[in-house]
């Protein structure tokens, strides 16, 4: 076995120690900082006065920071994420990588929301939720609402209206292309000779995905799902753009942790925030790599 000289572990090092030193800079240090201040009573400028964990018990019990009501909200989004927006875009992906005609032409038009910004987007869904806009008029159209029925109110707030949904359908539809993009690639690249073989055997194309292509993606699939709920978590720009942050009915935990922070001037509230975030994106990640977990020959 031949060992590393003394030059090489030096020259390694050398190389490395600037991806460190940047990495720990801009994401270690930030996240060490926020689960300092999470436990003080800080706005930002002055004297930070120590709490203990009385902003986290706050975040539960108190009616003013509605916690767990964006847990929920998060938590619905990333269900169906993974059992809504990621069958769709597999069931495109494994259509798509079939090779139809205009294939390359379903991939750019089905992956052209990723690429528009979010801002866009927001405004777009906007004219389209309008009491007098295109989605109450197809409604009228297909017969859903009647003569003299009232205009959804699509983007009105409380516990009468439809804003949570109407927030998180463009969010579910702005991503289905970037799933079936990345599902796409793992769909070509199963061998030609694996599905020549299945097909001489009598298995229908049916068969062909089930048992051999969506198997030969399991990595594939488990990345789409650790994005989804990940992304879930972290979600703001267009719940802010849409629901405002001040929203309870469409509240976030990341709209919360901007609300508390810049609105409220509660650092310490803020920061505590983005702890149990980042906690639970490590926590769902670990979850998710176990249940795909390969076995051991």
């Amino acid at each position: 076995m031949k060992h590393r000289s003394t030059s090489d572990t030096i020259s390694i090092i050398v190389f490395l120690t600037p991806a460190v030193l940047l990495f720990a800079a801009i994401l270690i240090a930030p996240m060490v900082m926020s689960a300092y201040y999470s436990f003080f009573d800080w706005k930002g400028l002055g004297e930070a006065k120590f709490v203990g964990i009385s902003n986290y018990k706050e975040l539960f019990t108190s009616e003013l920071t509605p916690f767990p009501s964006a847990l929920k909200n998060v938590f619905i989004l990333a269900g169906l994420s993974v059992f809504l927006q990621l069958p769709i875009s597999l069931g495109l992906a494994l259509i798509l990588g079939r090779g139809i005609k205009g294939e390359r032409f379903f991939l750019s038009v089905n992956f052209i929301p990723v690429l528009i910004s979010t801002v866009v987007i927001a405004m777009l869904w906007k004219v389209i939720y309008q009491p007098k806009g295109l989605l109450n008029n197809l409604l009228r159209m297909l017969g859903i609402l009647k003569e003299g029925d009232n205009n959804i109110l699509f983007l009105a707030d409380g516990p009468k209206g439809h804003l949570l949904g109407s927030v998180i359908a463009p969010m579910l539809w702005q991503y289905v292309g970037y799933h079936m993009l990345l599902m796409y690639a793992g769909v070509k690249n199963v061998s030609p000779e694996l599905r020549e073989a299945a097909m001489i055997d009598g298995a229908t194309p049916w068969q062909v995905d089930r048992f051999i292509v969506i198997p030969s993606m399991k990595q594939v699939i488990k990345v789409c799902v650790i994005f989804s709920v990940t992304g879930s978590l972290k979600s703001y720009d267009l719940p802010a753009l849409l629901a405002g942050m001040r929203s309870v009915t469409a509240a976030f935990p990341s709209t919360m942790l901007m609300n508390q922070m810049f609105k409220a001037n509660r650092y310490g509230m803020g920061s505590a925030i983005a702890v149990l975030l980042i906690l639970m994106c490590f926590a769902f990640a670990l979850l998710i790599n176990f249940i795909f977990r390969e076995k051991d020959e």
